[in-house]
């Protein structure tokens, strides 16, 4: 019979579900841009955030083991849809279909932005997933509210710092991209500090629901060990 340890509960599957249509949808609600006042942003922000806080959640719940596997199962199913719609979009339309540029727009992700987007997500979400785990140890689990707060500044900040000159330097005048990030940055910490209060009451479900708490007091943080929960 298998460890608890080494196995996964419903409702961490269910998150981890949640965590990769996010990642999916985000990709393609990034292909239209939106306005939110007098900044310009990509439709991607209305649900790439959500990904940080799952991401919080199943640190603060199931520790930073089972953040690693979420993450790499996010990266596995995003690199398989975007893998999908790159064969889709190459495949030569039919002869009655006229909508091949709508297709690309959407589908067609440039090699350069789809390297940045992956590199990105993993070192943000790593970062993200790692200063949870230790400010929880070096806080004995108080102040939640900070923890999520700090975490998805470093993560959305690491993310935004990597994504933005690899993949639109030579795009995007080299004075706007500092700005492009520091508002990416800005307008998702506010996501989370909006959605605070859901997220809280949504780890306290889930603690006293899976009885989990855990401090991951002497872990490997190595991100390669995939499959050590």
């Amino acid at each position: 019979m298998k460890n608890k340890r080494q196995s996964v509960s419903v409702l961490f599957m269910l998150f981890s579900i949640l965590f990769c249509v996010c990642l999916i949808a985000a990709n393609v609600l990034e292909t239209k841009q939106i306005s939110v006042g007098s900044i310009s942003l990509t439709g991607g922000l209305i649900v790439f955030p959500v990904s940080y806080i799952i991401n919080d959640c199943v640190c603060e719940v199931w520790g930073y083991r089972k953040a690693r596997l979420l993450i790499w199962t996010g990266f596995a199913m995003n690199f398989f849809f975007v893998a999908l719609g790159a064969l889709c979009d190459w495949i030569p339309g039919a002869s009655y279909w006229t909508n091949d540029a709508g297709f690309h727009a959407v589908f067609g992700l440039a090699p350069r932005i789809a390297v940045a987007s992956f590199i990105a997500f993993l070192a943000g979400s790593f970062a993200n997933a790692f200063v949870m785990s230790k400010m929880k140890i070096a806080s004995k689990g108080r102040n939640f509210s900070l923890r999520a707060i700090l975490s998805t500044v470093v993560g959305e900040g690491l993310d935004s710092v990597i994504f933005f000159p690899l993949a639109l330097s030579g795009v995007v005048p080299a004075e706007e991209l500092p700005v492009l990030m520091f508002w990416q940055v800005v307008l998702k910490t506010v996501y989370e500090v909006v959605a605070l209060p859901f997220t809280i009451r949504v780890v306290r479900i889930l603690k006293r629901h899976e009885g989990e708490d855990v401090y991951d007091e002497g872990i490997s943080y190595n991100v390669l060990r995939i499959f050590n929960l």
